[in-house]
């Protein structure tokens, strides 16, 4: 079911909904945004509500309670029967008849065009026809004037006069909204007495107390924060981001004069630059506070230049968490403004203007409007481009793997017998390498009759350390791998948590995490302490290090100086936090509370054993063929009592397990992998499932070397080499930060902006590029190979990074760059080819005005559009068929995209029917009860009836049947059980 997102101001599917009844009586559903996790309600009965008790409406409020109401309010109830007598009264309706035509009319609430509910035709007061009824989707009135077919029959009446004094009194109210703000003020004084005006919230406005330090950060909510830590002889403002900027209408970079660039202050801003001028020049001091990184300096020197502070006045604070002991920290170390970072980030911001303002008219020219080039954007579409046709060109490869289930002769006569499979690594001394199906089945053929005994029996442990705590990049693949939360959303609600919230601890908000944009994994001491004091406290003395662990940054350009992201304090665990957070605030401030604390702890330790098992006719020495089988138990948690391990591991110097996975808790038991990177565990997914397979049991501790075990079967099972995958948000992410492209302040935004511009479009959390991405690309590399190069990119990283150190200049960089990237565009602007990239039709004419539909590119994907835009502005959304009959109705299940762009899963039949799932359906139903299946994980269905899982059956490409042994085999001719 959907409904309208007051922060996403888009229509969302529901997600955890349930039927509820409102306080008036009246049915409703009410969920979350899955985007954002804004609370949703929709009004309407469903099904669901059938066999929920209804309550008795609650009683009106009487007179006397709504006069207690706040002056100039109406309650929400008044405010209710207002607005649904709004349109009646509005049009003073005379004569009315039912409306037999569909008539559309704008719904406010649901920001959208919707027909009419229950509609009839009227005339109004004044004698100028209408239509009027309800949202089908929300219940709002709606109001559309104008005749229609259905006013033929209906009586005209004859117009009233208008009520001059209200129209009086109307301009009246008019005239006066239209007054400048101070205007209002001083007539809102006058009338003091008479329910005088409230005071302007924002304490911008308020007059700066002479003599007191004014203190000036970024936003409003960390102005908050900050403030309640300050005594009363400090005015913390909001400067609400930067106050100056490049110029938006023209390149605003002096090319004759070293690059000069040329600033100004939007008109956006003109107000608060005027009221911190005015409160700097009264204040004893003033403290620059904003955040700690190269962009929060350069904030900070635009705010002195805009406002005309004297630099002998202003002090610069820096704190990596907005604390009581971290603020009065940062105010006893003030120090002068860096002029390092701000050139550095004065020299990125140049570069990226030149690139863009220079490249984008081509792309405009060439191909067309709206489209942009940018110095690291588009270095991030070359990878999503080529890793695309990397898959392409990719030609799968037939390999098998052969396996054995064996068992100790002494469970003969159990059931179910006790067993574990073992798979062939060597013939005859050399790599089992098993390219086609009869190579298999002969060696199965020779294996059948062949005796087998444990070879030898290797017992060990493995110690797993815990991953570092997060960076900004390892962030945001953990909350998409985990929270399937976007990176732009992850730092924004990352930014809620440092910015501070109320906890209900006295006082106001608090900071509960540090900075969020860094790449360092450093710790500060105090932290590691608390940290380690509160490990002992829940776990006990073994479950904390001997020394601290300590981590080394993995990311090529890290700024050593930042903490890590990690909780302002340990002590505040998550649980207690939950009724002070919203949902989303909550999972992420639990993810990153758990993996500080893991980063902090022991590390787990394994019992491990390799088990190697000879294979052969019972009187050849040595026998030629090898089995191995590995498995390993828990024998410590450790870190993983806490935090399971994730997407972003092990990394900046975390060990991890010996080949990255995640371990789970309990037995890791069943074949050996391949030694050439196959992975047994994992091939299954594009090749054979091996339905019927055994799950592997724990190797038996009670084995000896020498001891004969029962062959129970052999499961020959044919796989095929994968392609690369595509990049998600968290791949692409971690992949920047490893070549040194771009910061953690920019990762978001260039996931976002390819995104926008339709270069590439996410499917199923994968990112893929869009036939607008790969002509905008290839004209880009043929044109400008060096600057879109990944290399060369993170080299001018490197210089970025020399600026910030002092020891590079950013003039010479700057030089040096256009020294090569001048010629490239000139011949670019002379040589540059034109696209025409034509839209494909789809042979059906507009319903509107009888234009071609064609097949468009927009910003969240594919749609279909008329071929006489603007003039018809007829769309519909693109349906991709499943091939999957509807469980509600038996309609024909299809993908959709929200207005977001995200995919998800509906009825042919909406609104009709209103079935829709995130996961995507399969064709196969659920072999436990027959209901639809959807794919849960990579390799895992999930049924929507039962809630049991299964995993995916996927066909490999078909072949011969061909006659074998007495074998189970995993393969596609159709005789493996199921």
């Amino acid at each position: 079911m959907d409904a309208y997102c007051v922060r996403c101001k888009a229509t969302r599917p529901m997600q955890d909904a349930r039927p509820i009844y409102l306080a008036n009586g009246r049915p409703a559903t009410r969920g979350v945004c899955p985007e954002c996790g804004t609370a949703l309600t929709r009004i309407g009965n469903t099904p669901a509500h059938a066999g929920l008790p209804k309550p008795e409406a609650a009683e009106r409020p009487t007179a006397g309670a709504s006069s207690r109401a706040k002056p100039g309010r109406k309650s929400a109830q008044e405010a209710g029967q207002t607005a649904s007598k709004q349109p009646e009264e509005a049009s003073g309706a005379t004569a009315a008849a039912p409306l037999t035509q569909p008539v559309e009319a704008y719904c406010v609430r649901c920001k959208t065009m919707r027909p009419l509910a229950q509609g009839r035709a009227i005339f109004m007061a004044n004698g100028r026809p209408a239509a009027e009824g309800v949202c089908p989707e929300c219940g709002t009135r709606l109001f559309r004037i104008g005749a229609t077919a259905d006013h033929a029959n209906l009586p005209k009446p004859a117009a009233q006069p208008t009520n001059a004094r209200g129209g009086a009194a109307a301009a009246k109210g008019r005239a006066a909204a239209r007054k400048p703000a101070a205007a209002r003020g001083k007539s809102a004084a006058g009338a003091k007495g008479k329910g005088a005006a409230r005071p302007a919230a924002r304490s911008a406005g308020r007059a700066m107390r002479p003599g007191a330090k004014l203190v000036i950060v970024e936003s409003p909510a960390k102005a908050r924060t900050v403030g309640r830590f300050l005594g009363p002889g400090y005015e913390v403002r909001a400067s609400v981001g930067h106050v100056r900027d490049l110029l938006r209408s023209q390149l605003s970079v002096d090319l004759e004069h070293d690059f000069a660039p040329k600033y100004r202050v939007p008109d956006d801003k003109k107000q608060i630059v005027k009221e911190l001028k005015s409160a700097a020049a009264t204040a004893g001091q003033v403290y620059l506070a904003t955040d700690p990184d190269r962009e929060g300096e350069a904030i900070a020197w635009h705010v002195l230049q805009a406002a005309e502070i004297p630099p002998e006045r202003a002090r610069r604070v820096v704190f990596h968490e907005i604390t009581r002991n971290a603020v009065a920290d940062a105010f006893d170390h003030a120090r002068d403004i860096d002029m390092r970072l701000v050139d550095a980030q004065q020299a990125r911001r140049i570069l990226d203007r030149l690139v863009g303002y220079q490249i984008s008219p081509l792309l405009w020219d060439r191909v067309k409007s709206r489209l942009s080039a940018g110095r690291v954007q588009s270095v991030a579409l070359r990878l999503i481009v080529e890793r695309e046709r990397e898959i392409t060109a990719f030609m799968p490869v037939e390999y098998w793997s052969l396996d054995a289930e064996l068992a100790q002769q002494a469970t003969r006569g159990q059931e179910p017998r006790p067993s574990f499979l073992a798979r062939l690594v060597r013939i005859r001394g050399q790599e089992a390498d098993l390219k086609n199906r009869a190579d298999t089945l002969a060696i199965a053929a020779e294996l059948e009759g062949a005796a087998y005994s444990v070879a030898n029996i290797r017992l060990g442990e493995r110690k797993r350390r815990p991953y570092p705590p997060f960076t900004t990049s390892t962030l945001q693949q953990d909350a998409a791998a985990k929270l399937g939360m976007t990176a732009a959303r992850t730092m924004r609600v990352a930014q809620d948590l440092y910015e501070g919230i109320d906890i209900g601890e006295g006082g106001g908000p608090v900071g509960l995490i540090t900075y969020m944009r860094t790449d360092s994994v450093n710790v500060a001491q105090e932290a590691q302490a608390e940290a380690r004091s509160l490990i002992v406290q829940q776990f006990g003395p073994e479950y904390a290090p001997a020394e601290p662990n300590v981590y080394k940054a993995r990311a090529k350009n890290a700024q050593e100086a930042h903490e890590a992201i990690r909780p302002t304090s340990a002590g505040r665990a998550p649980a207690e936090l939950r009724d002070r957070l919203t949902a989303e605030q909550y999972r992420l401030y639990d993810l990153i509370w758990r993996r500080f604390m893991a980063s902090q702890m022991a590390a787990a330790i394994y019992d491990t054993v390799t088990l190697d098992v000879e294979a052969g006719r019972p009187a050849e020495k040595p026998r030629p063929y090898l089995f191995r089988a590995s498995g390993s138990t828990v024998r410590f948690p450790g870190w993983l009592a806490v935090y399971s391990g994730g997407a972003a591991g092990p990394a900046e110097g975390g060990a991890g397990d010996d080949n990255g996975r995640a371990a789970a808790n309990g037995a890791l038991n069943g074949p050996a992998e391949r030694d050439n990177g196959r992975d047994a565990a994992s091939d299954n997914e594009n090749g054979e499932n091996g339905a019927g397979r055994p799950a592997s049991g724990a190797i038996p501790r009670t084995l000896v070397q020498g001891e004969d075990l029962d062959l129970l079967q052999l499961l020959p099972e044919q796989h095929f080499t994968q392609p690369p995958p595509r990049y998600t948000e968290a791949s692409l992410v971690k992949a920047l930060e490893e070549y040194g492209i771009g910061r953690p302040s920019t990762y978001a935004a260039i996931i976002s902006t390819i995104l926008e511009r339709g270069y590439v479009e996410r499917s199923e959390r994968k990112l893929a590029p869009t036939e607008l991405g790969f002509t905008v690309n290839d004209l880009l590399v043929k044109h400008f190979d060096r600057v879109f190069n990944v290399g060369f990119t993170a080299e001018m990283e490197e210089h970025l990074d020399g600026i910030s150190r002092g020891e590079e200049a950013m003039t010479p960089v700057l030089r040096d760059f256009y020294a090569f990237f001048g010629p490239q565009l000139a011949d670019a602007e002379r040589n540059m080819e034109k696209v025409a990239l034509e839209p494909e039709k789809i042979g059906e004419p507009c319903p509107e005005c009888g234009g071609e539909l064609l097949l468009k590119q927009g910003r969240f994907g594919r749609f279909i559009g008329c071929s006489n835009y603007p003039t018809c502005r007829y769309t519909q959304p693109l349906v991709v068929k499943l091939g999957v009959a509807c469980p509600k109705d038996g309609g024909e299940l299809v993908q959709r995209r929200t207005r977001g762009g995200r995919v998800f899963y509906g009825c042919s039949n909406y609104p009709k029917c209103d079935f829709s799932s995130w996961k995507r359906p399969l064709p196969e139903k659920c072999p436990f009860c027959g209901g639809l299946l959807v794919q849960a994980a990579k390799n895992t269905a999930e049924c929507t009836v039962c809630g049991k899982r299964s995993p995916i059956i996927e066909a490999a490409p078909e072949k011969q049947p061909h006659a074998q042994p007495n074998v189970k085999a995993g393969d596609n001719s159709g005789q493996a059980s199921h």
